[in-house]
C-alpha cells in the first residue's frame, strides 16, 4: 500500500524533517519535505499528496490556517498536525478546521507510523465508498431513464 503513497512533512526544524523523511522513506513512501507555509502550498498545488504532517508552529502561517488552506484546495487529503505546545485550543481548532489527527512532539515513531497507516486506510475507503455511490447513483439513474424511454415509447403507440 505505501509504494507511490505520497506524503508531504511541513516542519521548519530541518532535523526533524530529515528524520521523519528517512523514516518514511524506509517504509516505502515517496516523502518531500517544506520549511514553511509558503513551501507547503506550492508543492501541494504542484502535485497531490495522499498526506500531509504538519507542525502547529511555522515561521510563516500558523499550521492551523495551512490546515484550512489544504482542505479547501484539497479536501480527500489527509492531515496530521503535531505539535511540541500542545493546548487544548490548540487540539480542538486543528480537529474543527479539518486535522485527521493529532499528535504530540516529541513524536513516537511507532504511533506516528500506525497513525499513518490508519488514515491511509480510511482514505482508501472513503474512496471506495465514493466510488460505491457513483455506481449506485449512474444505476439507479439508467433505471429511471429506462422507464422514461419505456414510458414514452407506449405513449407513442
Amino acid at each position: 500500500m505505501n509504494s507511490g503513497t505520497r506524503i508531504l512533512i511541513v516542519d521548519d526544524d530541518e532535523r526533524i524533517r530529515t528524520v521523519l523523511s528517512l523514516i518514511l522513506r524506509e517504509q516505502g513512501y515517496v516523502v518531500e519535505t517544506a520549511k514553511d507555509g509558503k513551501e507547503a502550498i506550492a508543492k501541494s498545488n504542484a502535485r497531490f499528496f495522499s498526506l500531509v504532517v504538519i507542525d502547529v508552529r511555522l515561521p510563516d502561517i500558523e499550521g492551523i490556517k495551512l490546515l484550512s488552506m489544504l482542505r479547501e484546495t484539497f479536501p480527500k487529503t489527509r492531515k496530521i498536525v503535531i505539535t511540541g505546545y500542545p493546548t487544548l485550543r490548540n487540539a480542538i481548532e486543528s480537529l474543527n478546521r479539518g486535522a485527521d489527527a493529532y499528535l504530540l512532539k516529541p513524536l513516537d515513531i511507532e504511533e506516528l507510523l500506525r497513525t499513518i497507516s490508519e488514515q491511509l486506510t480510511r482514505q482508501e475507503q472513503d474512496l471506495t465508498y465514493d466510488r460505491q455511490r457513483v455506481t449506485e447513483f449512474i444505476r439507479s439513474h439508467k433505471k429511471e431513464l429506462e422507464k422514461r424511454q419505456a414510458t414514452t415509447s407506449e405513449q407513442g403507440r
